[in-house]
């Protein structure tokens, strides 16, 4: 029970805090006092319990055993968290309260990003200073559930802000930004971290904590391993192992699956012909050209908003904008009678969104078969063949011990694995990869950059990597589809690698 602390110098107060999550222990026994005036990073890798701490601080988690106290400041200002799962919840409100088949238009945008921080702006002098300082008046109308990641975040931090909560926890705010964002959200930290306002930074890298950050709580499977003073921490042998760990042995792949259709021997697998996307008045591709052939294994790269995701939307038949544009896939144009289905048998994909929409319900096995049928739940019977070659992915990613587990009992950065393997399942001929790495540590950042390698090494699937952010690429990739700024928004250009 949270109880106000008089005439203390602590901040808050965790006195034995322990949470059990979908049956299991996510913090045991947790201490941690942290005073006025000291700026925090909460550090541990995938699945250290570092989400629970923020989600018994901002109230999310009210099932815990121990004592959490606050100071009477913090239960008067409150406790602001800015997360994945929140921009999760937001799309998942408004995909239930889409009503676009009753529109004539057929587009339901749902909350605007101007509606949602309109509603937490009492003074319109510092929500315009924010939608300045940011870079956001471009997406003030856009959806939720139409804006990148990198606005996401930026979308979510604003909000956040104009809340003027005592205490901000902020979930490794540098993800899915790109370069020139992260050099804007840095500045911004540590403009926060020199605020009256108090941080906690959950962060999965020691080299992504501000210099700002004074104190280091560091967990590890729900366990607090030290906190302290960050030169005292951050240099010890234990701190230093657990961030870097050895790597993993990757196993071998499993036999491919049985395609039903060929492949041309010689067309390009994809071909874009002076494509262009408007949504209104606003241009989101213009004139683009662009042929992948076979042995290509492609990064498209560019800064947040300039249409990686509305480029991938376009070949995968997920963009209704694709109709009466010279775009040909596999060797037949698009709209040449082919159903989205037989476009989507032949990727497999991992994004962000579909992160977000995936089923929460099902099993890790479930949640891998399901590839097969490119569906976000499972709703069809599968065969005993279907579940060995799933069953032999997970092997091959090091997750058999979690194939019985549900879904959304693993940390973020173990679910991102499973959809891989979920993508794989088919043996598709293009994997489609959309910020990949976005929510892991650096350990499961370089394992799942090691295991597209691995793919591209010893399968005919060819990768297509989205890169919003600054970061390693696979070492697989042969060409660059860069967007570049031009006077009419972004340039396409492409090279070999």
């Amino acid at each position: 029970m949270k109880a106000a602390m008089q005439a203390d110098p602590w901040l808050l107060s965790l006195e034995g805090v322990s949470l059990v999550y979908r049956a299991l222990p996510a913090l045991k026994s947790l201490h941690w006092r942290p005073r006025e005036g000291e700026q925090w990073a909460c550090l541990g890798p995938n699945g250290a319990g570092k989400t629970s701490v923020a989600r018994v601080l901002s109230g999310q988690a009210r099932h815990y055993s121990g004592e959490v106290r606050f100071s009477e400041q913090l239960q008067q200002q409150g406790v602001a968290y800015v997360c994945f799962e929140q921009a999760r919840a937001l799309c998942e409100r408004d995909r239930k309260l889409d009503d676009s088949e009753f529109r004539a238009d057929a587009s339901d945008p749902g909350t605007t990003v101007a509606a949602l921080l309109h509603e937490q702006a009492e003074d319109p002098l510092t929500l315009e200073h924010w939608i300045h300082r940011l870079g956001m008046a471009h997406i003030l109308d856009r959806g939720l559930r139409f804006i990148s990641t990198g606005e996401m975040r930026k979308t979510l931090l604003v909000h956040a802000i104009l809340s003027e909560p005592r205490l901000l926890i902020l979930d490794s705010p540098l993800d899915g930004l790109d370069k020139k964002s992260q050099h804007e959200m840095r500045s911004i930290l540590e403009e926060l971290l020199n605020s009256a306002i108090s941080i906690l930074l959950l962060s999965r890298q020691i080299e992504d904590i501000p210099d700002g950050i004074s104190h280091v709580l560091v967990l590890d499977k729900g366990k607090l391993l030290v906190s302290g003073p960050r030169e005292d921490v951050l240099p010890r042998p234990h701190v230093q192992s657990l961030m870097h760990p050895p790597q993993l042995t990757l196993g071998l792949l499993p036999k491919p699956a049985e395609r039903d259709y060929a492949l041309p021997e010689t067309l390009p697998l994809l071909q874009l012909c002076n494509v262009s996307v408007s949504y209104g008045e606003l241009t989101v591709l213009d004139r683009v050209n662009w042929a992948f052939e076979l042995g290509d294994h492609c990064c498209i790269a560019g800064p947040n908003g300039c249409g990686k995701t509305t480029l991938l939307s376009l070949i995968t038949g997920d963009n209704h904008k694709a109709y009466g544009q010279d775009i040909t896939l596999f060797g037949v144009k698009r709209g040449s009678g082919e159903s989205i289905w037989d476009i989507k048998k032949k990727f497999g994909q991992l994004d962000t969104q579909l992160h977000l929409n995936f089923s929460r319900q099902l099993t890790v096995l479930e949640a891998v078969i399901s590839g097969f049928f490119d569906s976000l739940g499972l709703y069809d019977p599968y065969t005993g063949t279907q579940r060995e070659t799933a069953t032999s992915w997970l092997h091959a990613f090091g997750l058999s011990s979690q194939s019985q587990k549900k879904f959304d009992s693993l940390s973020f950065g173990l679910q991102r694995m499973v959809l891989l393997a979920r993508a794989m399942v088919k043996s598709p001929i293009i994997l489609l990869l959309d910020e990949p790495t976005l929510g892991l540590d650096g350990h499961h950042r370089s394992l799942i950059l090691r295991a597209i390698d691995h793919i591209a090494a010893n399968s005919d699937t060819q990768v297509i990597f989205v890169s919003h952010s600054v970061g390693e690429l696979p070492q697989c990739i042969n060409q660059q589809l860069t967007f570049e700024p031009s006077q009419e928004g972004f340039e396409l250009i492409s090279s070999p690698l």
